[in-house]
């Protein structure tokens, strides 16, 4: 029998299964494992080939009639915020964002256990336990972080210590820039738009690391789900031939982009 090397990527093609985003329409992905030595190279690699990862997985959209799902990642050097995105983050200037170790804790499961119940209860992801949950945030072989969202208290200050938590992040950090592998926050704070939020978090953390891209996965056209993904410009998106610039008047760029 034929032994591989746990640095040599095999990959595989899921059964079609009802697609989540698009009545009607059948969805089917090519994945495979991230482990060994490699797999921070790895998971670089197809990240920009449109990738994303989930625990020891990546995966993209391999299916058959439709090519609905395109990658994204927003240009954070060039990224400037309209007057609605100004409002998000002058809404939640109480807040501190602190990146640390990807190390699960029964307050994030709190949290990540009232946004399922509240956004998700029909979803994937509905019956997660404790140790799903855990599984989740360690189960990588990549460079991860967890940033957690916090309200500013007194004690907020070098320390990183805050009030309550609001909001999580669980975060790849990539050779060019940051990868939000998911996120949830605190239902009852819905006016805040918490979810815009840390997206316009990740690009001020992209650009104060001196990284040029924020990942954001998969904007769907026709998708209430996806669409918002949209509004983060100037951004570029994974065409046939390569990436493509989305400027902030929605058009793309002719020429594929480095």
């Amino acid at each position: 029998m034929t032994q591989h090397s746990r640095n040599t990527p095999q990959f595989y093609l899921t059964a079609p299964t009802p697609c989540p985003y698009l009545e009607g329409f059948q969805e089917r992905k090519v994945f495979t494992h991230l482990v060994g030595d490699k797999a921070g190279e790895l998971n670089d690699l197809l990240t920009h080939g449109g990738f994303r990862r989930s625990q020891s997985i990546a995966y993209r959209p391999a299916c058959d009639l439709c090519r609905a799902c395109v990658s994204v990642r927003v240009i954070a050097d060039e990224f400037e915020p309209s007057r609605n995105l100004r409002k998000v983050i002058h809404r939640n200037a109480d807040l501190v964002g602190e990146m640390r170790e990807a190390i699960p804790t029964s307050e994030q499961y709190s949290v990540f256990r009232a946004y399922l119940d509240a956004r998700h209860h029909d979803g994937g992801m509905a019956d997660m336990t404790v140790l799903d949950y855990a599984m989740m945030v360690e189960d990588s072989h990549v460079s991860t972080s967890i940033i957690e969202y916090r309200r500013r208290t007194a004690d907020t200050g070098i320390t990183g210590k805050g009030g309550d938590l609001v909001a999580v992040a669980l975060t790849d950090i990539l050779g060019d820039g940051l990868s939000m592998v998911y996120s949830f926050f605190e239902p009852g704070e819905h006016d805040r738009s918490l979810g815009t939020f840390m997206i316009l978090d990740h690009i001020a953390r992209a650009r104060n690391m001196g990284l040029p891209y924020v990942y954001l996965g998969y904007w769907i056209d026709g998708s209430s789900k996806m669409s918002y993904k949209g509004r983060f410009l100037p951004q570029q998106r994974l065409a046939p031939n390569g990436w493509v610039r989305v400027d902030v008047n929605g058009a793309a760029a002719s020429e594929p982009q480095d």
